[in-house]
C-alpha cells in the first residue's frame, strides 16, 4: 500500500496490491510454526527457519516490484518500505518475539531503503511488542466520520483494539481472532477458513465452550497484553459438529473484543467500533459483535463503512509506522504495549547506491 506521510498527522492513501501467500508457502508457515517453539534468542534460527525467512524476504520483494510495474512506478519514486515479516513465535512474558524476515535482502531486490523487525525496541523497554498499529489509528481518526470515542478492531489470528478518544489512545490483544476457526476448518474439513461464516451461519451456539474459553485467565487481566497463536488450545475435534464448532468459536471472539471494555481505563466508553482484519469478513462475528456492542449503546461499521480501505489498512500503517520509525518517533506508548516510555523501533537498512 502506497502511503503519503509525515509521519503523524498528514496520512494520504495511494494504489495498493494484495498478493495471496502460495499453497506451499502456507504450508512451510505452519511448519516454522513449530520449529519456532525451539527459539530461546530471536537470532536464532532452528531447522528450515533460515531458508524459509529468505523465501519469505523474496516473495514479499516480488509483491513490490510488482505493485511498481503495474502502477508505473520506478523504485526512486518511494522513499522506504515498511516489512513486517511473518511472524513465528511471540512470547512477551519472555521479551521474545521473532518475525521472519531480511530488511537487507528486501532492500538489495527492491533498490529501496527498507524499515523492519518493528518490535523488538519496545520488548526492550519493557513492553509487549504489540499491538504496533495504535498509533497510526489515532492519527486517522480525526478524518473519520464516527462518533467519538472511537474503538479500532483488527481481528487477524489474534485481535486487538485501540481506543482513541482525541489524545487519549489505549491499546492491547483482546483474545483470538481468526485464529480458533482456522484451526478448527481445517482440522474437520482441510480447508484453511470459514469463507464469510458460511459454515458457522449454519451452526448453533454451545454456551458451555463459550464459557470455558472465556474462563481463561488472560481474560481476567488488565492491558497492557499481548497474546501468541499458542496461548489458546484448539477446540477439540470431537467437541462440537462442524457448523455449531465454527460458529461458536466466532462467538468467542466477538465475546472476547467486547469484554474489552471491562478493562479500558478511560473516560468514557466506545460510541463506534470500526472493524478490521479479514474477521471483518465473517458475517456471524460481525453478527455477534453487532449485538453486543448494542447492549452498550454503541453501534458496529466495517472498516469501508468507516470510509477505510479494510484489506489494506495493515499495509497503510506499517507504511505509516516505517516514517515514523526513520523520523525517531516513538512507535509504542505506555497505554498501548506497557513500555516504560514512548519507544521508537525498527531497523533502518539502507540501499548501498541509489540511482539520482
Amino acid at each position: 500500500a502506497l502511503v503519503r506521510t509525515d509521519g503523524q498527522q498528514i496520512v494520504e492513501y495511494g494504489a495498493s496490491l494484495a498478493v495471496d501467500y502460495p499453497a506451499e508457502m502456507r504450508n512451510k508457515i505452519e511448519a516454522g510454526l513449530e520449529d519456532a517453539k525451539q527459539i530461546t534468542d530471536r537470532a536464532e534460527r532452528p531447522a528450515n527457519l533460515e531458508q524459509l525467512e529468505q523465501e519469505v524476504t523474496d516473495l514479499h520483494a516480488n509483491a513490490v516490484n510488482l505493485f511498481i510495474q503495474e502502477n508505473a512506478l520506478t523504485s526512486n519514486e518511494i522513499d522506504l518500505i515498511g516489512f513486517h515479516g511473518q511472524t513465528v513465535l511471540h512470547r512477551p512474558g519472555h521479551a521474545l518475539t521473532v518475525q521472519l524476515g531480511d530488511g537487507d535482502r528486501l532492500a538489495k531486490a527492491t533498490g529501496i531503503d527498507v524499515v523492519y523487525d518493528m518490535r523488538a525496541n519496545d520488548m526492550v523497554a519493557g513492553g509487549q511488542g504489540a499491538p504496533l498499529v495504535p498509533v497510526f489509528h489515532q492519527a486517522i481518526a480525526s478524518a473519520l466520520d464516527c462518533k467519538a470515542p472511537i474503538c479500532f478492531v483488527n481481528i487477524g489470528g489474534i485481535s486487538n483494539i485501540t481506543y482513541v478518544n482525541g489524545d487519549e489512545l489505549i491499546a492491547f490483544d483482546t483474545g483470538p481472532g481468526n485464529m480458533l476457526i482456522d484451526q478448527w476448518v481445517q482440522t474437520c474439513v482441510g480447508i484453511p477458513y470459514d469463507q464469510g461464516g458460511k459454515i458457522a451461519s449454519e451452526g448453533r451456539i454451545n454456551q458451555a465452550i463459550v464459557d470455558r474459553y472465556m474462563a481463561t485467565d488472560f481474560f481476567k487481566k488488565d492491558g497492557p497484553k499481548s497474546l501468541d497463536r499458542n496461548d489458546f488450545p484448539p477446540l477439540e475435534a470431537d467437541a462440537a459438529e462442524l457448523s455449531d464448532g465454527a460458529r461458536t468459536l466466532a462467538r468467542i471472539t466477538a465475546t472476547a473484543i467486547i469484554r474489552a471494555t471491562d478493562h479500558l481505563p478511560c473516560t468514557a466508553p466506545p460510541k463506534t467500533w470500526v472493524i478490521c482484519g479479514g474477521g471483518r469478513l465473517n458475517t456471524m462475528i460481525m453478527a455477534d459483535l453487532t449485538a453486543l456492542a448494542q447492549e452498550h449503546g454503541a453501534i458496529v461499521l466495517r472498516a469501508e463503512e468507516a470510509g477505510l480501505q479494510g484489506d489494506m489498512l495493515e499495509a497503510q500503517a506499517f507504511a505509516y509506522l516505517a516514517v515514523r520509525s526513520a523520523a525517531g518517533l516513538p512507535l509504542t506508548f505506555p497505554t498501548t504495549t506497557g513500555c516504560d516510555e514512548p519507544v521508537n523501533g525498527g531497523v533502518l537498512a539502507r540501499v548501498v547506491t541509489r540511482a539520482t
